[in-house]
């Protein structure tokens, strides 16, 4: 593994180091939000739910229109560094918000700066590596990424726990804020090739290959059933876990992804990335289907969210190295753009069905619905998607 990380291009370095310290900022500043709404700025629930909703909503969209924008320009570098210089500004300047509209407009800030910078970076990461390396790229990059969410909430825990305030804590923000716009800088641009002839854009993605069509309306199928982590935390607290074990919960999770994700998604190099990927959602199917059917004893969910941790090893990078595969070179921003808008966009739906479905009805229910949508599409992916060759350009 050492001798296949060695072998990645500066690119993909640049980018996982960047993600790195990205979310380690990021979530840093996340989970602090609601309580400086609630404690500080004096806004209630409401306010929270607007200010999510407008910035995840405008979010789902950028990254499509990035994408789109960034094949016809032929250029990855200007939106990377421009999305994660915004984000890494306005993070900061919560501290210095003095009611609510002014942390929506600092979460619009940051959320449009990852819309205009992830599918550009995708493509450009994609763009970086041979197709035999794609899972592995992909996977390191999950890692260093997942790795950003154990670092950030620690050291949040951390910082409170000694008497720091919220708006101080958001100031030091700025340092990885630094780095990361320090490193983006150093980013090559990737050769340019030729443009393509001009093909408006078509909502029907006629310009994408079939099997990649058919690879995002089985993704938009599973997201549908994979609703809001918020929910197996509060599935958690339901079943006998503190308050205070539920981050700790949560950075398990991240942990076991970040450790696993670089070897268990270079798996899809050998063996196949539907078949990565299909194990992976079956998996999910009974991770889930077993959520619904756990007992309140509370020791049972640690090895449960390790577990879980091991699943989004399997599948986060693989996943967007099948994108890669299926996808024109040339249109690799356009590609990543409808991935990103198809996950983003499904799990509003997805998030707000499950929830009426365990209120309404039953936890069971709700968390027997999302296995059901896993295991079907897994099974859609390894018999309709599955390509015999992958789509190189």
């Amino acid at each position: 593994m050492r001798k296949l990380l060695r072998a990645l291009p500066r690119t993909v370095l640049l980018l996982s180091l960047i993600s790195l310290f990205n979310d380690s900022a990021g979530e840093l500043v996340y989970p602090l939000v609601p309580l400086y709404l609630a404690t500080v700025l004096m806004a209630g629930p409401r306010a929270l739910g607007l200010i999510e909703g407008v910035a995840e909503a405008v979010s789902s969209l950028v990254k499509l229109v990035a994408g789109v924008l960034a094949d016809r320009m032929r250029r990855m570098r200007i939106w990377v560094v421009g999305g994660y210089s915004l984000g890494a500004i306005a993070r900061p300047l919560l501290g210095l918000a003095t009611s609510w509209p002014g942390v929506l407009v600092l979460r619009f800030a940051d959320r449009l700066g990852k819309g205009l910078r992830t599918a550009p970076r995708d493509a450009l990461l994609n763009a970086s590596v041979a197709p035999e390396q794609r899972g592995l790229a992909f996977g390191f990059h999950r890692a260093m990424d997942n790795l950003g969410a154990v670092i950030g909430p620690l050291a949040a825990a951390g910082l409170l726990a000694v008497g720091m305030p919220i708006a101080h804590i958001f100031y030091l923000a700025i340092i990885p804020a630094l780095v990361v716009i320090a490193l983006a800088l150093a980013i090559p641009e990737p050769e340019v090739k030729p443009a393509l002839k001009s093909v408006p854009f078509d909502w029907r993605l006629r310009e994408q290959s079939p099997a990649l069509r058919r690879y995002l309306v089985v993704l938009a199928l599973f997201t549908l059933g994979n609703s809001s982590n918020m929910f197996l935390l509060l599935r958690a607290h339901d079943l006998g876990v503190s308050d205070v074990q539920i981050p700790l919960l949560w950075a398990l999770m991240s942990g076991v992804a970040a450790l696993f994700s670089t070897h268990l998604s270079s798996l899809s190099d050998r063996l196949g990335r539907t078949r990565v990927i299909g194990a992976g959602w079956a998996i999910y199917a009974g991770f889930y289907l077993l959520f619904g059917l756990l007992p309140a004893h509370p020791i049972l969910l640690w090895p449960m969210f390790a577990f879980y941790g091991l699943f989004l090893a399997a599948t986060e990078g693989a996943e967007k190295a099948l994108v890669g595969d299926l996808a024109q070179r040339e249109r690799g921003g356009t590609a990543y753009g409808w991935y990103n808008l198809v996950v983003g966009l499904m799990l509003l739906p997805a998030s707000v069905l499950f929830g009426w479905l365990w209120q309404h009805l039953a936890p069971l229910v709700a968390f027997g619905f999302s296995s059901g949508c896993a295991l079907l599409a897994a099974l859609l992916l390894l018999f309709w998607v599955r390509p015999r060759h992958p789509v190189v350009a």
